[in-house]
């Protein structure tokens, strides 16, 4: 399925400050730039240019005292779709973040890409409910994604 028929939609607003600060890498599916990695985080801070700095962190799982650290920043391009953000970390490559489905209370959330290359499940906590990942990997799956290949990510870091 091309992205021009993707069943990928975001949702309809977000406050983007209350989305700042820390989420806990869930489940993601496989990417080279997250291999070998777990305890991942993300932290996102809002500048004052109204652009947002992104910091993802995680350990090594190979040597958990081993930290892989990557900075970026993500952007809304069109104000009429605030929750299709653009993420870039190398100019001039920037990346779909599309957040797909947004806990009413910002506890967790669906970030995906329209390709369905991309999707991760975050959380303000290091760990989920199960039902909440179970509706939100429904959710993806009605989207077109496939979730078989999810890796569910090691929160077990001090």
């Amino acid at each position: 399925m091309s992205s021009t028929q993707t069943k990928v939609q975001s949702v309809g607003q977000i406050d983007l400050a209350r989305y700042t600060g820390t989420w806990y890498e869930i489940l993601r599916l496989p990417n080279r730039f997250e291999k070998g990695l777990k305890c991942i985080t993300a932290t996102y801070t809002l500048r004052s240019d109204g652009k947002i700095t992104v910091l993802n962190r995680g350990h090594k799982q190979y040597d958990p005292t081993l930290e892989s650290e990557a900075t970026g920043k993500a952007w809304v391009p069109d104000p009429k779709q605030p929750a299709r953000l653009k993420v870039q970390f190398f100019w001039p490559f920037s990346g779909n973040y599309w957040v797909l489905q947004l806990d009413p209370e910002y506890r967790f959330v669906l970030v995906g890409d329209p390709s369905l290359k991309y999707l991760w499940i975050l959380s303000r906590t290091p760990v989920l409910d199960e039902k909440n990942i179970n509706e939100l990997l429904a959710t993806a799956r009605r989207m077109g994604f496939d979730t078989s290949p999810v890796i569910r990510v090691e929160q077990d870091c001090k």
